[in-house]
């Protein structure tokens, strides 16, 4: 059977291109948009958030390669056993076909899938998730690059923007990720007008990684990230909506505060997630379960026969789409 996974730029060293006409995305911004699809992937696989992390920015460009944003493929996965939408593109050779995603998650969730279905990378899931350097030694014993740095370059990021504390169960703070960009870990992001400008930064004049508000997607639901001082009222009055929209969107009341990085939905949930189950962690509730997917908390209540106000268990295993049959 002919091999149906080529990760898409091995060599590549990541770089943000310094031009007039566009923003291209950061290391610290990627990580900061990313880091929870990477968390749920580590959660339903076994493959460490990490890892997926650091695979994704080495062969993604930091998320600016044309298939990560025109395909949400961020593996340079190829179209060979595919049923899916694909996307076409030059490469080894003219208009090769590639796979194309709904969402990054998707993307994860089948480069997870590969690792686990092919059997030569068999032996990583005895690993311990959080043993990234053995994750990443064992992915180049396994042949998944040529590149002879490979191993080192995964290390390398993983360390650079602590993202070991993710396999951990703990969240990266945006003021870990700002320190390891000003200790030269990561360039970047700026506005376009002042793309042409090189600035040295230190302790005294940190970066703010949500500097630009960006729109992104999570479960076909677009959204932004919470600045530190906004509010539904300020961020309506920012998006040119209704006072009513951000509160009804998010299932919350109009005067609840927003943390710094919190997903803003800035249109409707979906009534179903883009997977059919999730299980429960430790702290987790319907609403934050909603949020985090991107699905309306009456579905969980209906796809799972829960009273209303009913509360998840920590282990249980939830349904995110109505059942067949």
């Amino acid at each position: 059977m002919k091999l149906s996974f080529i990760p898409y730029s091995l060599f590549l060293i990541p770089f943000v291109a310094y031009s007039a006409s566009a923003i291209q995305m950061g290391r610290i911004d990627y990580i900061a948009i990313h880091k929870a699809d990477a968390v749920n992937d580590m959660k339903k696989t076994g493959v460490p958030a990490s890892i997926t992390l650091a695979q994704a920015l080495l062969e993604s460009d930091d998320g600016n390669s044309t298939l990560a944003t025109e395909a949400n493929n961020h593996f340079g996965i190829k179209c060979a056993d595919w049923m899916g939408p694909t996307f076409t593109k030059d490469d080894d050779q003219r208009d090769e076909c590639f796979r194309k995603y709904k969402s990054v998650l998707e993307s994860y969730d089948d480069h997870s899938n590969f690792l686990k279905t092919r059997e030569r990378y068999a032996f990583l899931f005895k690993l311990d998730v959080t043993d990234y350097k053995a994750w990443a030694k064992g992915l180049k014993k396994a042949g998944y690059a040529t590149n002879p740095e490979y191993a080192q370059r995964l290390i390398k990021i993983i360390e650079d923007f602590k993202l070991y504390e993710l396999d951990r169960g703990n969240d990266i703070a945006p003021v870990a990720i700002k320190e390891a960009e000003i200790n030269g870990a990561s360039p970047v992001t700026v506005p376009a007008d002042k793309k042409t400008e090189k600035k040295n930064y230190s302790s005294s004049n940190v970066v703010d990684i949500f500097a630009a508000r960006k729109i992104m997607t999570n479960n076909g639901v677009e959204y932004i990230l919470a600045k530190k001082g906004d509010s539904f009222k300020s961020l309506a009055k920012e998006m040119e909506l209704g006072y009513w929209q951000l509160p009804k969107y998010n299932e919350a009341d109009n005067d609840k505060p927003l943390r710094e990085g919190e997903k803003v939905y800035i249109k409707p949930k979906n009534d179903k997630a883009s997977f059919a189950s999730y299980v429960v962690k430790e702290g987790d509730t319907v609403y934050s379960i909603s949020q985090e997917l991107g699905i309306k908390s009456k579905y969980i209540y209906k796809w799972n026969n829960l009273s209303k106000n009913q509360e998840v268990q920590t282990g249980q295993k939830i349904l995110l789409q109505k059942q067949k049959g």
